[in-house]
C-alpha cells in the first residue's frame, strides 16, 4: 500500500485450537477472519452506532493475504488495521498480522471496503462524518 497508510485499529484475537489444520498450523482461510474481525472491529468503532449495520454497512470489492510465516495454537494474533486512498464510496485497507510481542509480520493484506446504503444493498458515498474520521485517522505508517 502507499505511503499514505494510516494506523487505524488494533484487534487481538486469541489463537483458537480449531483454527489449526492437519499441518499442526492456523489454517489460510483463517488468516481471512482474522482480517474480517479486525474490520468490523474498525467499523463498529467508526460509525456511529445507530447508522452501524442499520443505514450504513461494508462489503469487500476485493481481498488478498501474503502468508509470510505459519501461526500456531496457543496465542493471540495482533491485526493491524491501515487506512489508504479513500474513493467516494470505497477505501483501501490493510493489514499486518503479528502473534503476541513478536515484532516480525506472520501475514499482512489488502481489501477494498465499500460502503454501502443496508437496504438498497448498493455502493453509497462515504458518510461525510465517517469520511472526516477516515482522514485523520491514526497515525502515519
Amino acid at each position: 500500500m502507499s505511503e499514505q497508510r494510516r494506523l487505524a485499529h488494533i484487534e487481538r484475537i486469541p489463537i483458537r485450537w480449531g483454527d489449526m489444520d492437519a499441518m499442526g498450523h492456523v489454517n489460510n482461510t483463517i488468516y481471512f477472519r482474522y482480517m474480517e474481525q479486525a474490520r468490523i472491529g474498525w467499523f463498529d468503532a467508526l460509525v456511529p452506532d445507530e447508522q452501524a449495520w442499520g443505514s450504513t454497512g461494508i462489503v469487500i470489492a476485493n481481498a488478498q493475504c501474503n502468508y509470510l510465516r505459519p501461526i500456531t495454537y496457543p496465542g493471540t494474533v495482533e491485526v493491524r488495521l491501515y487506512v489508504g486512498r479513500l474513493g467516494g464510496s470505497s477505501v483501501a485497507t490493510s493489514y499486518e498480522l503479528r502473534v503476541g510481542a513478536d515484532p516480525t509480520a506472520y501475514a499482512d493484506g489488502a481489501a477494498v471496503v465499500v460502503f454501502i446504503d443496508m437496504a438498497k444493498q448498493k455502493p453509497v458515498r462515504i458518510p461525510e462524518d465517517i469520511r472526516q474520521k477516515l482522514e485523520h485517522a491514526g497515525a502515519p505508517a
